[in-house]
């Protein structure tokens, strides 16, 4: 009996171009030296979602049909997704793995090892092992995707609201670290975990979907795994602050002073020296700068104040660009923004409409200039 032949279309052409870019870059980010922790395991994620198109790609072209002794090889480990997707987040907010990351990892790995055993049967007790035992563990795997997947999205959530909540104490631009990726990560692999849901929903109430039918699926896990590959190259150098989350939740020493006189005094002290200016400014250097110590300033500015540290600084860098244009400055915003130092435009625009109600350029019509 002839063999049946290969047969490379465009299922396998799409499916297979996207799981070489995948690994040609989790290959690159791999080999980098800043956030290597965090790009490391981004990497291994962009390898274990490259390992999920594997049986697809090679499917449609015939290979299990010809090499049927290639069922249960272990390319695709989706319990992994879960853990791997957190591991990037923690190593990004907290510089290392969480606790016991082996214990995160025990679902993929048991997969893992249920993958080779069964491989490694004889073909003819390898098929029977399949009629017997897939209708029981597929189940199992595909709620544990669900289930491990929407878990980790919203731990990983919570770790980015933690640290978005700890730039702001600590930095003075929040745009220059990076949080908006991380966002941005969590929200695609959000969207595939809709999509898994979908399909499962889907494969279970509705109608069985076979081989063909489940490509929609993993055309969208090319897709996640695509953005996040290039996304994670171009945000790879990216600054983060590991030990900001750390720094913001200690508990401050019991010393009673007058916060609010504190904080209007270094306010006033800030403002005539115009530390502001300073892009990466952050809530240690302005101390060194006034004579303190960090935990004083922040209680300063939090208790005295009423703000956090990042809306101290905005404050202080939209006064002098108002200061400007009341004075008639015909400068445009973004120098006038970038010299008073906000990192971007869009930083720029969001704080002054914060602190004036107003945007700048509806702020400079007011006081009497129309320039741009």
């Amino acid at each position: 009996m002839t063999a049946p032949d290969l047969v490379f279309g465009w299922r396998t052409a799409l499916l297979s171009v996207a799981g070489a870019q995948m690994l040609v870059i989790a290959a690159a980010l791999a080999r980098t030296l800043r956030n290597r922790l965090s790009n490391r395991c981004l990497a291994t994620l962009l390898v274990v979602l490259a390992g999920l198109l594997t049986p697809y790609a090679i499917g449609f072209a015939g290979f299990y049909d010809r090499y049927p002794w290639l069922s249960f090889a272990p390319f695709a480990i989706p319990l992994a997704v879960g853990p791997l997707l957190y591991f990037h987040a923690h190593a990004l907010a907290l510089g290392r793995l969480p606790a016991r990351p082996l214990l995160h990892l025990a679902p993929a790995l048991l997969q893992f090892a249920y993958q080779a055993v069964s491989f490694c049967l004889p073909l003819a007790l390898k098929l029977r092992w399949d009629g017997i035992a897939s209708p029981l563990v597929d189940p199992v795997v595909t709620a544990g995707i669900v289930v491990g997947l929407a878990g980790y999205c919203v731990a990983s959530l919570r770790l980015l609201a933690r640290y978005r909540i700890a730039l702001a104490q600590q930095r003075s631009d929040d745009d220059l670290y990076a949080a908006l990726w991380l966002s941005r990560t969590v929200a695609a692999m959000i969207a595939l975990l809709a999509a898994w849901i979908a399909y499962t929903a889907w494969d279970r109430l509705v109608a069985p979907l076979d081989y063909f039918g489940e490509l929609g699926l993993y055309l969208i896990i090319a897709l996640v795994g695509c953005y996040l590959a290039v996304e994670g190259w171009r945000h790879a150098q990216l600054s983060f602050v590991p030990a900001l989350i750390a720094a913001a939740t200690a508990s401050p020493p019991p010393v009673e002073r007058d916060w609010r006189a504190l904080g209007e005094q270094w306010a006033a002290q800030v403002r005539s020296t115009r530390a502001f200016v300073d892009p990466e400014l952050s809530l240690g250097s302005l101390a060194r700068l006034l004579g303190t110590n960090s935990t004083h300033l922040s209680r300063a500015i939090n208790e005295g104040l009423g703000m956090n540290f990042s809306t101290f600084i905005a404050t202080l860098r939209c006064e002098e660009v108002a200061a400007a244009l009341r004075a008639g400055s015909r400068n445009d915003l973004l120098g006038l923004a970038l010299d008073s130092g906000f990192g971007s435009k869009a930083s720029f625009n969001r704080a002054f409409q914060t602190v004036f109600g107003l945007s700048p350029s509806a702020y400079r019509v007011r006081h009497g200039s129309d320039q741009q």
